[in-house]
């Protein structure tokens, strides 16, 4: 039992396990951003082009229960309670438009992330200069001398800068 709650350990505190974890957390954080963005901004605007007060809210009504009119229902919460079926079209569309946002987001997030690696990796794969020799070979006596030697230090022949 010790061993499988030290391999439980080691996963939970493996880096990956980390990065996902705090990966969701802000991503639960950015999401309710994302959302009051599109409820508390974006939809007022929608619901004003289409003269409707509060577009989240917008519904059709399907079907009427028994003893319940039409002018009864004056908001979604009202044909909630009475239990009046709703096709509740502009709850979709707020979240589709969430659903863009976010998409959008993260594409840029992404898309930053992804230049930036590519920098980095320019940096790091960059052709490096092809360095010099350190030795060359002495051709009358065929000996190593440093590279850079105009005499043979060993027959003593005057050499041609390479």
């Amino acid at each position: 039992m010790k061993k499988f709650f030290q391999e439980f350990k080691e996963f939970a505190t493996r880096g990956n396990v980390v990065d996902l974890a705090v990966g969701v957390i802000i991503g639960a954080a950015f999401q309710k951003i994302v959302t009051s963005a599109v409820n508390d901004l974006v939809m007022p605007l929608v619901g004003l082009i289409t003269g409707n007060s509060n577009f989240n809210d917008a519904f059709l009504i399907l079907r009427l229960p028994e003893g319940v009119s039409a002018e009864q229902v004056t908001s979604l919460a009202t044909a909630t309670e009475l239990g009046v079926t709703t096709f509740n079209y502009g709850a979709f569309i707020s979240a589709v438009i969430d659903f863009l946002i976010m998409a959008f987001v993260i594409f840029l997030m992404i898309k930053a992330l992804n230049k930036a690696s590519s920098l980095h990796k320019k940096k790091d794969d960059a052709p490096a200069q092809p360095e010099e020799p350190a030795t060359k070979t002495c051709p009358y006596c065929l000996s190593e001398i440093p590279y850079k030697a105009v005499k043979c230090a060993h027959c003593g022949s005057d050499l041609k800068a390479e």
